[in-house]
């Protein structure tokens, strides 16, 4: 009885490795995986430009000064509409003050300050979809000076307005280019591409077309390019068989 007791332990023993060698192996063939990246890049042209200006005018006395700027203000805004464009288009700011000070020193050596008049300055913001049209006028806008009026133009802020639809292009481009890199991957291995088991976006970035620009860990987001390139990456993990 003790001789089948035995035997019997023992095939159950065998039975319970082979088990959990059958068990282990598949568990680990389960768990095979293949990671990749996905990449995916698109050219576009922004479709909305914000281009600033300011203007200002110095004088000892606040009222000439504010007087002499609120003309410059309709000469300006008279200028633009003769452009073409729309009062709903520009935005005038509120006027800053500011007291302008020179600094001497009297016959004791001691420094001392000056008033030297009031500096007014104020903006003009102009935003619109007539991209070329508004940078054709930024460039023109030293006609302002010709005129008395001490103009400076910053450079245009170009923007476009459907990213959306640009990042959902670029992530079904993406997640395409990294399944066919695992399939690559896998069959030059012997096996075949499982189901996608993980899946992380990496951040958007937007650079000027052509350009030397480095992506950054948040996302670049570039406003001074007219022509410009978004790209995005996507890590894939996905099972073997």
């Amino acid at each position: 009885m003790k001789v089948i007791t035995a035997i019997i332990v023992g095939i159950a023993f065998v039975a319970g490795i082979w088990i959990a060698s059958s068990a282990y192996k598949s568990r680990a063939k389960a768990t095979e995986t293949v990671t990749v990246t996905g990449s995916a890049e698109k050219d576009f042209v922004s479709d909305l430009i914000v281009w600033t200006g300011s203007y200002s005018r110095k004088s000892m006395d606040l009222k000439t000064a504010y007087a002499q700027l609120k003309t410059d203000e309709t000469t300006i805004r008279a200028y633009l509409k003769g452009k073409g464009v729309a009062e709903n288009q520009m935005v005038f700011s509120a006027v800053e003050i500011n007291k302008d000070f020179s600094y001497e020193t009297d016959q004791n050596g001691r420094s001392v300050q000056r008033f030297t008049g009031y500096n007014l300055i104020q903006n003009v913001r102009v935003e619109s979809g007539e991209v070329d049209k508004i940078l054709g006028i930024s460039r023109q806008a030293t006609e302002l000076i010709e005129g008395g009026i001490e103009f400076t133009s910053q450079s245009p802020l170009f923007y476009y307005t459907r990213l959306t639809d640009i990042k959902m292009d670029l992530l079904a481009q993406a997640s395409a280019d990294g399944k066919q890199r695992a399939e690559i991957i896998a069959k030059n291995a012997g096996s075949s591409l499982g189901k996608l088991k993980k899946a992380t976006l990496g951040v958007f970035q937007i650079t000027g077309k052509n350009s030397d620009e480095d992506y950054s860990y948040g996302g670049t987001f570039n406003t001074s390019s007219l022509n410009k390139t978004g790209s995005i990456t996507i890590r894939m993990e996905f099972t073997v068989k």
